[in-house]
């Protein structure tokens, strides 16, 4: 298998006990939890067939930092979007399974189990066309930051309150949105295969001062984000700059 087909298929395996769990019964923070923990089980599993020999980097596992002199890793969130998750009624939650080789992001699946939809890297998503309309730019539901709003105001956007960090960007990437903004507290493993599924796609992918975004760090944390279409790029990355 090449690694889009094994990041695909562990993907695949965590949305596939996802949504076999929420048919359970649970609800809230205990469907949450065994969500985690079952989609942690479901891609180690797939990776260990697999791909034995890689390192393994995962909100949901200890961190192995032999990860930092490694060739390959493979940065997973087993269930991006716990909190949505664990409310029955919501679409708006991912899985994360990306490997980094070599210093950047070479393949990537992102599911999103409620839709029954896998995006991978190669063959990449067609980004659709632009649609006359006043920029939506997604954002967090809980925690929108003044970078976001600033980025609305510079081109006459409207703000869209969003799940999980990978629902918001494969959310630009599927054209439901045009943008997504996040600042305040975010790690690699929750933009590490979303991102890289947005630049297979053609979107703009950086930090918010413009600096590019960077994996299997020391430091787990990342913590902000611009996704955005290509044709937004100068005028948000200058308004969120701007707010810096």
């Amino acid at each position: 298998m090449r690694d889009v087909e094994v990041a695909a298929a562990a993907a695949r395996a965590a949305a596939d006990v996802l949504v076999e769990l929420r048919a359970s019964g649970l609800t809230g923070r205990a469907l949450g939890d065994a969500g985690d923990a079952a989609a942690q089980e479901a891609i180690a599993g797939v990776l260990a067939a697999h791909r034995p020999d890689d390192v393994v980097f995962s909100e949901e596992a200890a961190d192995d930092r032999s990860r930092l002199e490694a060739g390959r890793v493979w940065i997973v969130d087993p269930l991006d979007g716990t909190r949505e998750y664990g409310e029955t009624d919501r679409s708006d939650f991912a899985v994360h399974v990306a490997l980094w080789a070599a210093g950047t992001l070479t393949a990537a699946a992102v599911a999103l189990p409620a839709a029954g939809e896998v995006l991978v890297t190669d063959p990449a998503p067609a980004l659709p066309a632009a649609v006359a309309r006043a920029p939506r730019i997604a954002v967090s539901r809980t925690r929108p930051p003044a970078q976001a709003a600033a980025a609305a105001a510079a081109v006459g956007g409207e703000l869209v309150p969003l799940g999980s960090a990978g629902y918001k960007v494969t959310a630009v990437v599927r054209g439901e949105v045009d943008a997504y903004v996040h600042a305040g507290g975010m790690y690699q493993w929750d933009s590490a295969a979303p991102v890289a599924v947005a630049l297979a796609a053609g979107l703009t992918a950086l930090r918010l001062d413009g600096s590019p975004l960077r994996y299997n760090e020391p430091d787990p944390s990342l913590p902000d984000l611009l996704v955005c279409r290509p044709e937004l790029a100068a005028d948000l990355l200058a308004a969120v700059r701007g707010t810096t």
